[in-house]
């Protein structure tokens, strides 16, 4: 075994263009007021690496070019599809209508586990909340489910990013196979 250098890594990944070619996980995701610049960074670095369709963010999101977004993003915010929305609940009722399953990342009283989801809940429009108070209730009221990530620890969930990142791949895992 012996670790690639970058040059041989980068001969098989894609190029800002090349993305029009690449198949896009068909999973739009919202950032509902996520409060840290460096957990949005981190998402659309995670968004990226799992090559989404589209990253939305809504309510006090930050987004580039803020520096400190910019810093975890590493570039992603140039390929990775984003917008910055004041409306999320059009937005997603379009999406839904467009045939979106619509599923927030949420500790609810019906939600299940990650591992759970099927080929049939792609294409997908997955909400992430904010750190502390999670996914807001008015955009929980338009979800047809909810996903958790079991927890067996003493702490209720893991840091947004992070679960982000357990989710999304759980989602491209699914899809391709």
């Amino acid at each position: 075994m012996k670790k690639l250098k970058h040059a041989e890594i980068s001969e098989n990944r894609s190029t800002l263009e090349t993305l029009d070619k690449v198949d896009k996980l068909p999973v739009c995701v919202f950032l509902d007021s996520i409060r840290s610049s460096y957990n949005v960074g981190s998402i659309f670095r995670t968004s990226d690496g799992a090559m989404i369709e589209k990253l939305y963010l809504c309510g006090y999101t930050p987004y580039p070019p803020k520096k400190e977004v910019l810093k975890t993003a590493l570039g992603s915010h140039e390929s990775v599809s984003w917008e910055y929305v004041n409306n999320p609940k059009e937005t997603i009722l379009e999406l839904k209508e467009k045939g979106y399953k619509i599923c927030a990342l949420e500790l609810t009283d019906n939600s299940k586990p990650h591992y759970s989801l099927s080929k049939n809940d792609i294409p997908m429009c997955l909400l992430i909340g904010n750190e502390i108070t999670g996914v807001s209730q008015d955009l929980i009221d338009l979800c047809d489910m909810s996903i958790e990530i079991p927890q067996y620890g003493i702490k209720q969930s893991l840091n947004v990013a992070v679960a982000y990142g357990v989710a999304v791949f759980e989602l491209r895992k699914i899809y391709d196979t």
